[in-house]
């Protein structure tokens, strides 16, 4: 068992070693001792390093002895949360409980030493109702908030530290971004109103289906017709693109040098490897026949299930293809524009500010979040009204907030506990506070809602239709809801925003092989780039379990035509926010900026967010990730 524990971690790219074969042989006995204490096999003990790898941000692709410690930590943790998900009565107790018991306490003391006659009756001016008043009137605070839900006095509410900056992005140039002095005001200041800064355009290049739409209906043949075209296509812009030959059949026997174009697929139902890849061109040039790929004499490439890649190499026994290069991302076409019929400016006629979106600056400042937006302890949605009061002070002029809003993974969802409707929770602890927000601001401000798979109260497919909200006429101009995935600019900056964690699932189907002597690379932006050099938002064929993939629906959903300026991928990965490119060291290609903000709220503790404040192009661009 040792010996398939050491084959699948070298066949996902990693190396068990230390400074000797006696500390390899340690290192594989102690994980032989992980999958037999909690029950997995090999595979599922390598899946769980790839995400701790990740979630850690480690250097370098080999396994040492010092992670070992940390890497037992993140399984005991993963099978306590399992527990917890199997067994509904099940309370794990930890150091917030005692918190809660010790608070409890005292409040049942002074319950006890309180007697009717000391209670002294409120003038008629006072009021005792304790619900959160609107921004309109006056902004929430934490300690007003920590006692809704009957003096309830949460562990979010009670957290130490508040708004701390986890990461910030070209600090050099930080002098806009805001000091750690200014993230958090207490109840007593006052809050210092500055000049209202322009209000932004907002123009929506592709937000498909349809509100309403009709889905699950897709047919084998709509699944056929989707691979096909993405193959003929991606074989057509090779072609096009002059810097290779005319597509050819990459299943004939030849021994000359030919270039094929298909997608990366795996032999069989497990997990793709070396000797398991299959590449399936298209109907046209290889009547939709498979070969398998030998890439033996590559020295680099990074492949998961449904990749189109275009290939060159021989096939001498007719049997199998040995590949020589291998170019993983498709050209750009020439005309790749969007076309302005299919811009809808989401702009209102009494505000002739925006007529002219071409006038307004690349600048922008922006609050990113994704959900869940309530811990899991309540459905109080205190990480929801914090970061609405964050964005009071800081008043950036658009505001994205991507789902899950009503999570469906939330464990009083789950279980059927509410009292009330997932659309009656949706409208009275989400919008409402949406809508306050936006009055209280007035027009400078924008908020875009972006749907998730994970939304209880929403349509359960993917690609996934905007929001319905039914909002008031005179606050439409203000509040937006978008598709999920979905295109669109502000202030003429673009933005691909896709909800579907589609960083993860990559993660957990990738194999890669580095360059021999070099140094490691940076997987998660590896990841990233795989979503533009693919011109996809879901690239992965067979879709992941839980992605309602509707391919009747994809065709046009699903396509990214050119390159974003911010692309936006919200993970259960570690939150980040870098500056990428699609060219291997060539500084001549585009950069986009590409970031997670990671989940607002985790657990029954806060999560982290995203600053950002773009101006022109990525040099001159600052982020910050902030952990609520």
């Amino acid at each position: 068992m040792e010996a398939e524990i050491r084959a699948e971690f070298e066949s996902s790219g990693f190396s068990i070693g230390g400074a000797g074969p006696e500390d390899a042989a340690q290192i594989l006995s102690t994980l032989l001792t992980y999958c037999i204490n909690y029950k997995m096999s090999p595979a599922d003990l390598v899946s769980n390093w790839e995400v701790y790898y990740l979630n850690r941000q480690l250097d370098g692709l080999k396994l040492e002895r010092s992670y070992l410690d940390g890497f037992l930590s993140h399984l005991q943790n993963e099978v306590k949360e399992r527990l917890i998900e199997e067994e509904a009565n099940l309370h794990v107790y930890s150091s917030n409980d005692v918190d809660m018991l010790v608070d409890n306490s005292h409040a049942d003391e002074a319950a006890f030493l309180d007697t009717p006659g000391s209670k002294q009756e409120k003038p008629p001016g006072e009021s005792s109702n304790t619900e959160l008043t609107p921004l309109t009137s006056d902004r929430p605070s934490s300690s007003r908030m920590a006692k809704t839900n009957g003096e309830r006095i949460t562990p979010f509410a009670t957290r130490v530290n508040k708004f701390t900056q986890q990461y910030v992005l070209n600090s050099d140039n930080a002098a806009s971004m805001p000091s750690k002095h200014e993230a958090e005001t207490t109840e007593d200041e006052l809050i210092r109103r500055i000049q209202p800064s322009q209000r932004c355009s907002l123009e929506v290049q592709r937000s498909q289906p349809e509100p309403g739409c009709r889905f699950m209906y897709d047919r084998m043949e709509d699944r056929f017709n989707y691979l096909e075209d993405r193959i003929r296509k991606s074989a057509t812009l090779f072609s096009a693109s002059g810097l290779c030959g005319e597509p050819a059949d990459a299943t004939l026997a030849s021994e000359e040098k030919i270039f094929a174009v298909g997608m990366v697929t795996c032999d069989g139902e497990g997990r793709l490897n070396e000797k398991s890849i299959l590449l399936q061109g298209s109907v046209e040039h290889s009547r939709g026949e498979r070969v398998r790929l030998d890439l033996k004499d590559l020295d680099h490439f990074s492949l998961f299930p449904g990749q189109v890649v275009g290939i060159e190499g021989r096939n001498p026994s007719g049997h199998c293809f040995v590949a020589s290069k291998l170019i993983d991302s498709i050209p750009v076409s020439v005309d790749a524009q969007l076309p302005s019929a299919k811009k809808q400016a989401v702009d209102n006629g009494s505000h002739p500010q925006n007529s002219d979106a071409g006038t307004l600056p690349r600048a922008l400042s922006l609050v990113i979040a994704a959900g869940p937006y309530t811990t899991t302890d309540n459905l109080l949605f205190e990480p929801l009204q914090e970061l609405l009061s964050y964005a009071c002070r800081k008043q950036p002029q658009l505001l994205i907030l991507m789902g899950p809003f009503i999570d469906s993974d939330h464990p009083d969802i789950k279980k059927g506990t509410v009292d009330q409707s997932f659309h009656d929770i949706f409208y009275s602890e989400v919008l409402t506070k949406i809508q306050d927000f936006t009055q209280y601001l007035g027009n400078t401000v924008r908020v875009i809602l972006i749907p998730s798979v994970r939304d209880a109260h929403h349509d359960f497919v993917f690609p996934q239709p905007a929001f319905d909200l039914n909002l008031p006429e005179d606050i439409t101009h203000q509040i937006s809801s978008l598709a999920n995935p979905s295109l669109f600019s502000s202030n003429q900056i673009h933005f691909g925003c896709c909800t579907v964690d589609i960083l993860k699932q990559i993660s957990g189907e990738e194999i890669s092989r580095k360059l021999p002597g070099g140094k490691p690379g940076d997987r998660i932006g590896r990841l990233a780039t795989h979503i533009l050099k693919q011109q996809s938002y879901y690239p992965l064929y067979p879709p992941a379990g839980g992605v309602p993939l509707d391919f009747s629906l994809a065709k046009e959903a699903l396509e990214i035509s050119s390159t974003p300026d911010v692309l936006l991928l919200p993970s259960d990965l570690a939150p980040f926010v870098k500056v990428l490119s699609l060219g291997e060291g060539n500084d001549d290609q585009k950069q986009f900026i590409c970031l997670n903000p990671g989940r607002l709220a985790k657990g029954i503790g806060g999560g982290t967010f995203v600053e950002l404040y773009y101006h022109e192009d990525t040099s001159r661009t600052n982020a910050s990730i902030i952990r609520i």
